[in-house]
């Protein structure tokens, strides 16, 4: 297209849609990729408002001859959601619920509704709609029509074409049409063309339960109701652009329980699946050992099923999933009915779409025989014939799926990285088409045939279908606009692969990325495009990702963010590289709070990747004030320390107008408070205190453990009363404390050069300083982490939950900062990883419950028996663990659950400038809310020192660390021994 000709089109769009024209770097980087191997950059995107907006847009598309891609949420695994003419997203503005009615169990959608809204509309009066994938928190119903979806449920309620009943579309030529029985919205000559192919139409087709591969013509069949509906379901967006739909609606059982059936292999599970069938079963879900995770905590055996049932009451669903455990010959089985029970093991299930994008050894694997289905008699022999042509062609995958039904998901290790790899991806694809059509089965069984199989179709259908499918495509879209080179007239099964573009040599980078080769390009990889990022709602205790929930914007998603920086390493759309201010504007609402880490299935961790980024793109340039304001922020407070100003600064930060110039000179937000600074840090407390072996009355017992403890820059100038009460709990559990003051030296020295974790330099992009920074650490601690006889490091009589050999073993280290011991265990040891030491460190960082739980397993914690309120800091969340956490509020008596999501704050996120409001919002979505509408007499808990402010400047709440309601419950504490 000529670039006069790309502004014709801008101009037209701009002139006639009301909706979003995007034709910036930004929105065509952002749509090149659905969660496929294919990348193909649009002209443009267009984000309608109506069905007015999709004409407006399809008349200037014809215009031109532009082609027009319609995208729901982007998680099509085949390639269908992208494309190189201007891409409809409908997400934005066409995302209603346009009714709903009980009576007669239907609901009217527009295409851009993610499934969970639905669900969540129709769940008050115990209807849901059937078909459910695993992405049900981020998929649309527009992109589950295209694709004719179908999720676990299947067994239970169909496939998505089962479960709709009229449809309002466009064709390319802007013809409004309502799909639907009995020829409803046929073009004209399709009802002749079908009826001239009765025969064919009634033997050409496969018939399984899951078979999505193709247009569905056999619904034309008039003893199948002619349902022109059903023939749009699973066309995905080739013959027109759906702008509602009414779909039907089926009662949900009021309780359910889970039968986990094990069995001795996934071939074994596969053969028995079918006869669970007449028993019915919600679901018959099934996976391997190697996409379990070792905790998973499920009935021993090498492969499971998931059997889910239904029923009135929680007995009666009991006592189904009871009758089919007794029936099914297993080798062991668990009967689940709590519902968060359940819920943790379906995400097991819901996440192998990502976590089987990686082989136990951390080789990639990807996508593009996702969901070949075959008769269920056939799934045992089918999956052992599979595995056979896996290991002839020296590839690898991990398969789980739908085994009632008989369709199989898997990620296989291809190399689509080198002509050689390629060549086998063709081999391995062209021979496994054979061996699914052998065992009569589909290409697809559930996500599209888009270009990843569309191309091999002809193994399934023979020429005389194929040639069935071309006319029905002509006759709704005789232009060839519409998702043009999907299903028919398919592009290669090897083009266009999303990997192409990237650069073949290793980028040149300063973290180590140990889990990708150190290869920075792998790295950004990992995201495959699955979207769990993009979900509306956090859910339970989940942390990812809360700028996207925020702002409701794909640039502001991980999955965004990753896909821009995989568009800057590719450099065609994105040409400036490391300067490039696309990739630095969407990384200024990353929180790095590391929530994608542990929450992403294949776990990119976009902190560090945002860290890695700033450094390069301000690397010889002058940084934003904000860098150097709390960049820096243990440098000053240690100057203010070392000039004993505390009393000074607080004065001035308290004087309106000299704050607000400190503000804007720095770059923080004006609507911010400047925290005060301690006036006597935690140090300075420490050896005004004495230091005696024993320094007051029940301090720590002679044949306890010795820790270290950490002196994070909050606790030491800002929170130095955490300090104090952790210091008072841990001796009050027999552990003697060896804190490590602000210089790293012996606790009767003054402040030095200071240990520091190096977080704030970190998080800031300024890496060359924050090397320095642990290096001097590394230098201060050795000598501490050495000099203490093994005789101190454990007790006396090491408990089971204890190191096995304290002399190969550091003393712990207790950090009570989540953010400072999360940078110390992750950030030191991956942006020094040649440093020995940083990994002996890292392994030696404890947190506050867990020094108590390991080093002082016989102490029991002082009762408190009161509720609390709070969030667990999303850095524990992402990289420490909470369990510990958990185990000694239970013991202490302390009730309730901490709230999910991020404080919003995330250090110095939330006092940059321009950040407040999408800080507060993240406030708002459960934290502050759990704060308001906790009871009378409810302790506020949050360990960390950014979640305690945020409460206290938007909530005007007191928060307090696990350390200091412990300490406060503890008997009152005898005089100093001198």
């Amino acid at each position: 297209m000529t670039e006069t000709d790309l502004g014709k089109l801008q101009s037209e769009l701009r002139k006639t849609v009301r909706g979003e024209v995007s034709f910036d770097a930004t929105a065509r980087a952002l749509h090149t990729m659905d969660a496929s191997n294919y990348r193909r950059v649009p002209h443009g995107v267009v984000a309608p408002r109506d069905a007015d907006d999709v004409a407006a847009a399809l008349s200037a598309c014809a215009g031109l001859g532009v082609p027009v891609v319609p995208r729901g949420g982007g998680t099509s695994i085949a390639g269908q959601a992208t494309g190189t003419g201007v891409v409809l997203d409908f997400t934005r503005h066409m995302n209603r619920i346009v009714s709903l009615d009980p009576d007669t169990r239907t609901a009217v959608v527009q295409p851009g509704v993610v499934l969970d809204r639905l669900q969540e509309a129709a769940a008050p009066h115990g209807l849901r709609f059937g078909p459910d994938p695993s992405t049900h928190a981020r998929c649309t119903l527009g992109g589950m029509i295209g694709n004719n979806s179908c999720g676990s449920h299947s067994v239970a309620w169909g496939t998505t074409a089962d479960n709709v009943r009229e449809l309002s579309v466009l064709t390319a030529r802007g013809d409004r049409l309502r799909p639907g029985p009995a020829w409803a919205g046929a073009p004209d000559g399709l009802r002749t063309l079908v009826e001239a192919e009765l025969k064919t139409l009634r033997t050409g087709f496969p018939t399984l339960p899951r078979r999505i591969s193709g247009y569905a013509l056999d619904a034309l069949l008039p003893e199948r109701g002619a349902d022109v509906a059903r023939l749009l379901c699973g066309s995905e967006g080739t013959l027109g652009i759906l702008t509602e739909a009414a779909v039907r609606l089926v009662e949900a059982p009021r309780a359910r329980a889970l039968a986990v059936l094990a069995y001795a292999d996934e071939s074994a599970a596969a053969e028995a699946a079918p006869g669970l069938l007449p028993h019915g079963p919600l679901t018959v879900e099934g996976m391997a050992a190697d996409l379990v995770p070792p905790d998973a905590q499920l009935p021993r055996g090498g492969a499971w099923l998931f059997v889910e049932t239904g029923g009135d009451t929680a007995a009666q669903a009991r006592a189904r999933a009871e009758a089919i455990a007794r029936v099914a010959d297993v080798t062991d089985s668990l009967v689940v009915t709590d519902p968060a029970a359940q819920r943790t093991l379906w995400r097991v299930r819901e996440d192998a779409s990502g976590t089987a994008t990686r082989m136990p050894d951390g080789t990639e694997a990807w996508p593009g025989w996702e969901d070949c289905a075959v008769p269920p008699a056939r799934l045992g022999a089918y999956l052992r014939d599979f595995r056979g042509l896996l290991t002839s062609h020296g590839l690898r995958g991990a398969p789980y799926g739908h085994f009632g039904d008989g369709c199989i998901h898997v990620r296989i290790d291809f190399d689509l990285l080198t002509p050689a790899g390629v060549t086998r991806f063709r081999r391995f694809s062209e021979e496994l088409a054979e061996l699914v059509v052998a065992h009569g089965g589909s290409l697809s069984g559930e996500h599209g045939d888009g270009q990843a199989r569309a191309e091999l179709l002809p193994k399934m259908y023979g020429p005389r279908v194929i040639g069935l499918f071309e006319q029905v495509k002509d006759l709704w879209d005789p232009d060839g606009l519409l998702n043009p080179g999907m299903l028919v007239r398919p592009h290669h099964l090897d083009e266009n692969l999303r990997f192409a573009a990237l650069p073949r040599e290793p980028v040149d980078v300063e973290f180590g990325y140990p889990a990708d080769g150190g290869d920075f390009a792998a790295a950004v990889r990992r995201c495959v495009g699955v979207a769990k990022c993009r979900t509306e709602t956090a859910g339970g205790a989940s942390v990812m990702c809360p700028s996207f929930r925020a702002t409701g914007e794909e640039e502001h998603s991980t999955r965004g963010r990753a896909r821009l920086l995989h568009e800057m390493l590719a450099g065609e759309v994105i040409t400036d590289g490391w300067r490039s201010t696309e990739v630095r504007d969407a990384l200024d609402l990353c929180l790095s709070c590391k929530g994608c880490r542990s929450d992403c299935p294949v776990g990119v961790d976009m902190a560090t990747y945002k860290a890695e980024f700033l450094h390069h793109h301000y690397e010889g340039r002058r940084r934003p004030a904000a860098h150097y304001a709390m960049g820096w922020l243990p440098l000053w407070l240690r100057l203010v320390d070392r000039t004993r100003t505390a009393r000074l600064v607080n004065f001035l930060s308290s004087v309106r107008p000299l704050a607000a110039l400190a503000k804007r000179l720095g770059g923080i937000a004006p609507e911010r408070e400047i925290p005060r600074v301690a006036g006597e840090t935690f140090s300075r407390w420490w050896r005004r205190r004495g230091t005696g072996a024993r320094r007051h009355q029940g301090a720590g017992d002679p044949s306890g453990a010795t820790v270290l403890l950490w002196p994070d820059t909050f606790t030491e100038h800002l929170s130095p009363s955490v300090g104090k009460a952790a210091v008072r709990v841990l001796e009050a559990a027999g552990l003697n404390v060896t804190p490590v003051t602000a210089d790293g030296r012996p606790p009767t020295r003054g402040p030095g050069p200071g240990v520091c974790c190096g977080l704030t330099y970190v998080s800031t992009g300024q890496l060359d300083r924050a090397r320095t920074v642990m290096r001097r650490t590394l230098d201060l601690m050795d000598p501490l982490l050495d000099s203490l006889p093994d005789s101190l490091l454990e007790p006396a009589s090491a408990s089971p939950v204890s190191p096995a050999s304290p002399a190969s073993q550091p003393p712990p280290v207790v950090v009570l900062e989540p953010s400072c011991a999360a940078a110390l265990r992750t950030d030191l040891p991956e942006l020094l990883p040649d440093d020995p030491r940083a990994r002996r460190l890292a392994a030696a960082v404890v947190t506050f419950a867990e020094a108590l739980e390991r080093h002082a397993p016989h102490w029991t914690p002082p009762r408190l028996d009161r509720p609390v309120v709070g969030q667990t800091h999303c850095h524990q969340h992402a990289v420490l663990g909470d369990a510990a956490d958990r185990r000694l509020r239970e013991a202490a008596g302390l009730t309730g659950t901490l709230a999910g999501g991020c404080c919003g704050l995330a250090g110095n996120f939330g006092f940059e400038k321009g950040h407040y409001e999408v800080s507060t919002a993240c406030a708002e979505e459960q934290l502050l809310p759990a704060v308001r509408e906790a009871p009378d007499g409810t302790a506020v808990l949050a360990d960390g020192f950014s979640c305690r402010t945020q409460l206290h400047q938007t909530a005007r709440t007191r928060a307090h660390h696990l350390a200091e309601l412990l300490a406060a419950a503890l008997p009152p504490a005898g005089p100093a021994t001198p």
